[in-house]
C-alpha cells in the first residue's frame, strides 16, 4: 500500500491468502484503499474479492487517471519466453507527491529498451528479487540500473510465510552498498530528501 500525503491509498497486486494450496500464508487483506493495479491474473497477484471498499481497479497495458494520480501501465512478460510460459504481467509507473513509483509486477526479463524509455527514470522501484518465477537477485540489479532508481524496496522473496522455493532477500543485498534494515513494514520517503545514491530499504511483512 502506498499512501500519499492527502491519504489516497493505492494497493499493488493483492493477493489471496492461502493461495496455491497455502503456499501463501500472509493474512487477508483488511485495508481499505481507493486504488488497485493488478499486474496480471494470478492468485498472488490479482485477488480482487474479498478487498473492502470500492476501489478503482487498474489492469492493463495504458494511461489512467485515478484519484488525481496519473498511472501508466506497460506491458511485459512473467518469463524469458514472450509469455509462453506464465504469460503476462504489467509494469505500473505512477506518480505520487512527485514521487515516481515503479511497481514491476512479476516481471521475467530485463527490460528492452522499449519498455526502459516508457518507464523513465524512477525514483522508487519495487522489484521482484526471489527468482524462480521473476527476476532474480542480479537481474533485479540491473534492471535498477534501468531506470536509475533512487530507491530500491525488494519484493517477492522468501519469507516464513512463503511457501515457495524463491531465494531470501539476503542473495539480493549482499555486498550492496547503502542498504537499511528498518525492521518494520512501514517508510516515509519525501521527494526533498531522496538519496543522492541508490539505497536499497528492506521492509517487514505487515501481515
Amino acid at each position: 500500500v502506498i499512501t500519499s500525503e492527502n491519504g489516497t491509498k493505492i494497493l499493488t497486486d493483492p493477493y489471496e491468502s492461502g493461495a496455491y494450496d497455502g503456499n501463501i500464508r500472509y493474512a487477508p487483506i483488511k485495508e481499505k484503499v481507493d486504488v488497485v493495479t493488478v499486474s496480471h491474473e494470478h492468485a498472488d497477484h490479482g485477488h480482487l474479492k474479498d478487498l473492502p471498499g470500492e476501489p478503482v481497479i487498474l489492469r492493463g497495458a495504458g494511461g489512467y487517471v485515478a484519484s488525481g494520480i496519473s498511472f501508466q501501465g506497460i506491458s511485459a512478460f512473467h518469463d524469458k519466453s514472450h509469455g509462453a510460459e506464465r504469460g503476462v504481467s504489467v509494469i505500473f509507473t505512477f506518480i505520487v507527491d512527485d514521487i515516481k513509483v515503479c511497481h514491476l509486477g512479476d516481471l521475467g526479463h530485463e527490460l528492452s529498451s522499449d519498455q526502459a524509455a516508457e518507464a523513465g527514470a524512477v525514483d522508487v522501484l519495487l522489484t521482484p528479487v526471489g527468482g524462480l518465477f521473476t527476476i532474480d537477485a542480479k537481474e533485479a540489479w540491473t534492471v535498477a540500473n534501468q531506470l536509475a532508481s533512487k530507491i530500491v524496496i525488494p519484493m517477492h522473496f522468501k519469507t516464513p510465510k512463503v511457501g515457495f522455493p524463491i531465494a531470501p532477500v539476503d542473495e539480493f543485498i549482499k555486498d550492496k552498498p547503502n542498504v537499511k534494515r528498518l525492521g518494520k513494514s512501514e517508510v516515509e520517503i519525501n521527494k526533498n530528501t531522496l538519496p543522492s545514491e541508490r539505497e536499497i530499504i528492506v521492509l517487514e511483512p505487515a501481515l
